[in-house]
């Protein structure tokens, strides 16, 4: 039979746990001197690639601490220690760093391939809590992640452990992003399916509606026929050009809502109610900056016109939600 949950034991125990591995983490700001710099200068001055390696918890973390180092610049990859001895060790090249996950330093799928990582002359660095144990001791550079104990009450689960090699991983990580001068754009580029990357990649000509979707009337076009036109397009607004296609104006929500305030003709033509000089667009554009100048000009539409003022696109609000750009 289960034992009945009490409410201030697991707060109690949360609190205490949050409370352990924060030490843990706080702990490794004093470690971060010498060892770290030369750590950060094997792997910037690495012409391959840093293969992260480990087992159990400590090849999880590994796991994501290759990634973060692939996303941030720093061309990396995991390799699980059980499989490098069967074969897959092959995936490792004298250009490349070696990065090490191990609590105790001893983990038997590590030290089988420390001579051959020797003899491939690979640079290794060790993240250990035991900077005196084999892997340590091999290693050409000890990272030093070595907590007084675990979360776990029973100081066995890998906890404090594993949350300290991650974050000293992230040090690493970030180090490297920064002395690589590593940018927004850079980012964008390891992400083009995330958010940042849709407003650092997508430009207006990505989103924007051309051809037969365009609304534009001439501006001549009587006014109840431009508001058709509107209508039919569900853009919000017209564009208003002349015969070449040059955009003049434009014809809003907007305006149609104030003209409703007064009387006013449907017989006016286009060019007489329009607003002209309008905000617009480049194509090459970043959408972001589309939607920078929606929301500083508090409007939800604009045409899209090339060098010479001719309209070659529309877009409105609804296009850059539906390309994650808002």
């Amino acid at each position: 039979m289960k034992p009945p949950l009490n409410d201030e034991k697991l707060v109690a125990r949360a609190r205490q746990v949050l409370n352990i591995e924060s030490a843990a983490v706080s702990a490794l700001g004093t470690r971060i001197g010498p060892a770290f710099v030369a750590a950060c200068r094997l792997i910037h001055d690495c012409n391959g690639r840093v293969v992260v390696t480990g087992m159990g918890k400590s090849g999880h973390i590994g796991d994501k601490i290759a990634a973060t180092l692939a996303s941030t610049g720093t061309p990396s990859f995991f390799l699980h220690a059980a499989e490098a001895s069967h074969g897959d060790i092959g995936m490792i090249t004298h250009a490349d760093v070696l990065l090490a996950l191990s609590n105790s330093g001893e983990t038997a799928e590590l030290v089988a391939i420390l001579p051959v990582i020797k003899r491939l002359g690979v640079g290794l660095i060790a993240l250990t809590g035991k900077p005196q144990s084999t892997l340590g001791r091999a290693a050409d550079v000890v990272l030093d992640v070595s907590v007084p104990k675990e979360a776990c009450p029973l100081n066995l689960a890998p906890t404090a452990s594993t949350t300290a090699t991650l974050a000293m991983g992230d040090a690493l990580a970030v180090a490297l992003l920064d002395a690589r001068g590593f940018t927004e754009e850079d980012f964008a580029r390891s992400h083009p399916g995330g958010s940042l990357g849709r407003r650092l990649l997508l430009h207006v000509e990505d989103v924007m509606r051309k051809g037969e979707q365009l609304p534009k009337v001439a501006v001549d076009t009587l006014l109840r026929d431009g508001l058709v036109e509107m209508s039919r397009k569900g853009l919000g607004m017209t564009t208003v050009v002349d015969a070449a296609g040059r955009v003049l104006g434009v014809f809003t929500d907007g305006d149609l809502r104030r003209m409703l305030e007064q009387p006013f003709d449907l017989q006016a033509r286009m060019g007489d109610v329009m607003t002209r000089n309008p905000k617009s667009i480049r194509p090459r554009m970043l959408a972001a900056e589309a939607v920078h100048v929606m929301e500083t000009s508090r409007i939800t539409a604009l045409p899209v016109v090339d060098d010479a003022g001719m309209l070659v696109g529309a877009l409105n609000v609804h296009d850059l939600f539906r390309a994650g750009v808002m």
